[in-house]
Formats: C-alpha cells, structure tokens, sequence
C-alpha cells in the first residue's frame, strides 16, 4: 500500500508542476503580447495552474481504494 501512495504523490508532484509552468507559460504569452508586458496575466496564469492541480490532488488523495480503475481491499 505504501508504493499506491508513493504514486499518488509523484502523480501529484509531476501534475503540479506541469500545470503550474503551463499555466505560467501562457499568462507570459499573454503578457508580452496583450497586455503590455505587466506582471498580472503571469501570476495569474501560475495561480490557475497551481489550483487545478491542487485540485486534482485532492480528488486522487479522497479515494484512495480506487489503483487506476481497481478496487483494492482494505487491510483490516
């Protein structure tokens, strides 16, 4: 059971990250190309990307009977 786990955090880690830089990514994009090269659309972008990943965290961190569409037993 602690291997399940230790894949739910790496799945984590690695969403987090990736959306956090995509996210960052295109509020520079947008940045430099709309609005004037401010700060905002940037740290907007990493936000949104941050809670969505976090998001999806916590929904994978809720059910954790659930190993890519198997049910597992509990160990009691």
């Amino acid at each position: 059971m602690a291997d399940a786990s230790g894949l739910k955090w790496d799945r984590c880690l690695a969403d987090t990250a990736v959306k956090t830089v995509t996210g960052l990514g295109v509020g520079m994009a947008f940045s430099f190309l709309v609005f004037k090269r401010r700060t905002w659309p940037a740290s907007l972008g990493a936000g949104l990307g941050f809670g969505m990943a976090y998001s999806n965290c916590q929904h994978d961190r809720r059910l954790p009977h659930l190993l890519h569409g198997h049910m597992v037993k509990d160990q009691q």
